[in-house]
């Protein structure tokens, strides 16, 4: 797509004017209410089906005006995106819960969180569209990343290694500790506080500083995914922003459901592993290998059919083991009456 600059302005501040109105109407400033009150789960389910309506009204944008293969392209990138930030989401619940940030100023850190992520992919987003124009090989790097991906997910889910990493001990959050005084409560949401002429850090600075660092990785991985499913920077970038805009409210909402997605880990992988192998088919064939290559098409149908049987089957397997609970509960009653 040819996108002129008043366009990318133009989309940007939207994007921005959104999340500031989001910050308004979740803080109330004109609440009597001293401080930001808690995120319920009606208003968050509520807020992520306005983000998602945004998303795809903008994709339906995207087809009328670039075409039916890039609506097909944005529509590709943002459900693997927002299967990826899912992932990013896990992450977020341990460490929110590693630092213990009170429930009444998640929101927050998840907005900060969130614009850290958009900034930093919209930095690799450039970063890589150069890489790429000028060095073509560089899929097949592409390529082996995410199948490297593929398996790093797969591994750490079997081996529970997501569940057994310190959040609060990453190298940047220990170098942070080294140079300033930490309170050990927060105050708020202040990221600092002066106690007779001493300037601390309080605990929200770092879980900031340790979603920054999180953000990063993420970024490494997930930009390389979607420039598998096209070129465009546009398209990108949009589908990038518009799958992390409505993830602090795709958090409260799925909170007491991060357990019950048993499989979203091998989704992923295999998601990863498609795009990967689709990356170095199309490198091969740019390179003059007769290769077959994977279409936009089946990559958007791959895509959605692996999220979606990854999601039935997880909830399957939720109402398999409340089942065999109930039945184990209803045995051992039985027993004791006995």
């Amino acid at each position: 797509m040819n996108v002129p600059l008043w366009v990318w302005v133009a989309t940007i501040g939207a994007m921005v004017a959104i999340l500031v109105l989001d910050l308004i109407i979740v803080d109330h400033p004109w609440s009597k209410k001293k401080g930001p009150s808690e995120f319920g789960t009606r208003q968050a389910a509520w807020w992520a089906a306005f983000y998602i309506a945004i998303a795809v009204v903008f994709g339906l944008g995207v087809m009328y005006f670039g075409g039916a293969t890039a609506g097909a392209e944005y529509f590709a990138g943002f459900v693997t995106e927002k299967s990826l930030s899912i992932d990013n989401l896990f992450v977020f619940y341990l460490l929110i819960g590693a630092f213990a940030v009170p429930r009444r100023y998640q929101h927050e850190v998840l907005l900060v969180g969130i614009v850290i992520a958009i900034v930093m992919r919209g930095f690799f987003i450039v970063l890589g569209a150069q890489v790429i124009n000028a060095w073509s090989e560089v899929f097949y790097l592409f390529g082996v990343l995410l199948i490297w991906t593929a398996y790093k997910i797969v591994r750490d889910h079997v081996k529970g290694g997501e569940d057994q990493k310190d959040f609060t001990q990453n190298p940047v959050v220990r170098g942070v500790k080294r140079f300033w005084p930490v309170t050990e409560d927060y105050h708020g949401a202040k990221m600092t506080v002066k106690f007779d002429g001493v300037r601390y850090i309080t605990p929200m600075l770092l879980v900031i500083v340790a979603i920054g660092v999180i953000d990063l990785v993420f970024a490494v991985d997930s930009i390389p995914a979607i420039f598998g499913l096209t070129q465009d920077a546009y398209i990108v970038f949009t589908a990038n922003a518009f799958a992390l805009m409505g993830l602090r409210q795709l958090y409260f909402l799925l909170a007491g459901l991060m357990d019950r997605l048993a499989y979203i880990s091998w989704g992923l992988s295999a998601i990863m592993l498609f795009i990967g192998v689709k990356m170095i088919l199309h490198a091969l064939h740019e390179n003059g290998v007769h290769v077959p290559e994977v279409g936009i098409g089946l990559s958007l149908t791959v895509i959605l059919g692996v999220m979606t049987v990854t999601v039935a089957g997880s909830l399957l397997k939720t109402r398999v083991d409340k089942r065999g609970e109930a039945e184990l509960e209803s045995s051992e009653a039985s027993s004791g009456r006995s």
